[in-house]
Order: C-alpha cells, then sequence, then structure tokens
C-alpha cells in the first residue's frame, strides 16, 4: 500500500476528544472526512499527521492549541452593551459581528443587566485535542 504525502486526497473516520476524554466530533455514524493531507483545509496536527500513512492505518495523536484551533486570546473576550442584542438572546448563542478587523462570529458567554459578554475564540481554543483515526481511502 501507498503512503499518503503531502497533496494526496483522503478519507478518515475520526474521534476527537478533550484530554478529559470528553467527545466533540466524530465521523462515527457518517461520511468519512475528506481533505488533503497537508493542507490548510483542516487543523495542521490532523493534515499533517495522515501523512506517511496507509488504508487501513490507525493513529491517535495528540494536537496542542499551536496545530490545532490556536491559543485562547482573551482579547478576543469583549462586553458590549446589551442594547445590540435582541431580548431573546441566551448564553450560547452565536452572532456575526463588525470589528474593525471585518466580520467575525462570536459566542455569548454571559449576560448581566447592562452587557453581554462575547467571546470570538473557537470553542477549541487553548485546547489539546487527542484524534483517534483510521485512513479509509
Amino acid at each position: 500500500m501507498a503512503e499518503i504525502i503531502a497533496g494526496d486526497k483522503v478519507r478518515i473516520h475520526y474521534t476527537a476528544k478533550l484530554e478529559d476524554g470528553t467527545v466533540v466530533d466524530s465521523s462515527q455514524g457518517k461520511d468519512p472526512l475528506e481533505f488533503e493531507a497537508g493542507s490548510d483545509q483542516l487543523i495542521p496536527g490532523v493534515s499533517n499527521a495522515v501523512i506517511g500513512m496507509s488504508v487501513g492505518d490507525k493513529k491517535t495523536v495528540a494536537v496542542p492549541p499551536d496545530e490545532g484551533y490556536g491559543p485562547h486570546q482573551p482579547q478576543a473576550v469583549q462586553q458590549v452593551p446589551k442594547q445590540h442584542f435582541p431580548e431573546e438572546a441566551s448564553v450560547g448563542d452565536v452572532f456575526k459581528a463588525v470589528s474593525e478587523q471585518g466580520e467575525m462570529m462570536v459566542r455569548v458567554v454571559d449576560i448581566d443587566d447592562d452587557m453581554v459578554t462575547v467571546d470570538a475564540n473557537h470553542p477549541l481554543a487553548g485546547q489539546t485535542l487527542v484524534f483517534d483515526m483510521e485512513i479509509v481511502e
């Protein structure tokens, strides 16, 4: 079997977990994930981990934040006056925001009487992720 090289199209089944074993995503019961090995279509820790593997190979890889969704950026957490949000806004809701850096998605993490705290970090930023993967094609 040929080893995967950068640029090859690959299909994998995977389960992504936090370090404590909590499953955060999985392809089980779905179509395999398809991407180009070594590309920026996925986080680098997964995209690069398949290089050198072959169809049928299984691997578990720990992906640190710098090869995953990046470090948690405290400056990406902001308080915004509550009047800028719909009355029915609740913690966990996601909104499109416009800033000097352009459009971004923000997640509501807290609401008090006057302010809404939003976080523009990816929900998995700052986390080391553990991926169990199997090359299927």
